[in-house]
């Protein structure tokens, strides 16, 4: 099975279903040394690109990594990002927001650690965030001290997907371009490496 980055592209508007998305394919490579390879050889065209988007200074780029725990979003960045500049080049992590965080609006804490144009930013996590831990942990939303927000609330996460998708939007308008990754692995997948995790 030959693997091509567009199997996996989904476009705005796109439906997604990860029921039928695949958590586990064939190997690209063959070995690890070929993927050693590989990962040099994109690593340096990553570098020489990263350069000239520096010196271009005309967009910013936003990566953002989504994924349940376990996934490899670290690993994936480390690995990927191994190559580029670190001074072209800043990775926020977005974990439980803090209560200076929660006395602003949602999207407050990540619109801070915006790239500048001519860099690149990346988010280990995101303002997706608040329409999926958020919902779930409800202590968050009671957190943010929202008048007539209760869970169940389904005008809550409507108008917060708007948010989000208005912000994507006035991001591109100026010059932001953001590229998202969602990490997908199995329950099964994710239970094994919660173990290794126990046993490391």
């Amino acid at each position: 099975m030959t693997i091509n980055s567009k199997d996996f592209l989904v476009r705005e508007g796109g439906d997604v279903n990860l029921k039928k998305w695949p958590t586990l394919i064939d190997p690209v490579c063959k070995s690890k040394e070929q993927y050693s390879e590989l990962l040099d050889e994109h690593v340096a065209q990553l570098s020489s690109m990263q350069q000239l988007h520096y010196a271009t200074n005309r967009h910013a780029i936003l990566l953002i990594f989504q994924a349940m725990d376990a996934a490899g979003k670290d690993g994936a960045i480390r690995h990927v990002m191994s190559g580029v500049n670190p001074q072209g080049c800043q990775v926020f992590s977005f974990k439980h927001p803090s209560a200076t965080e929660l006395e602003h609006d949602f999207l407050w804490r990540t619109t801070c650690d915006l790239p500048e144009r001519g860099r690149i930013g990346i988010f280990n996590r995101s303002y997706y965030e608040e329409v999926l831990v958020v919902r779930v942990h409800r202590d968050i939303l009671r957190g943010e001290g929202l008048l007539d927000a209760p869970h169940h609330n389904q005008k809550l996460w409507h108008d917060r997907y708007r948010s989000i998708v208005d912000l994507e939007r006035h991001l591109y308008v100026n010059g932001t371009r953001i590229i998202k990754f969602f990490l997908h692995l199995s329950k099964e997948e994710q239970r094994k490496r919660f173990l290794a995790r126990i046993d490391e």
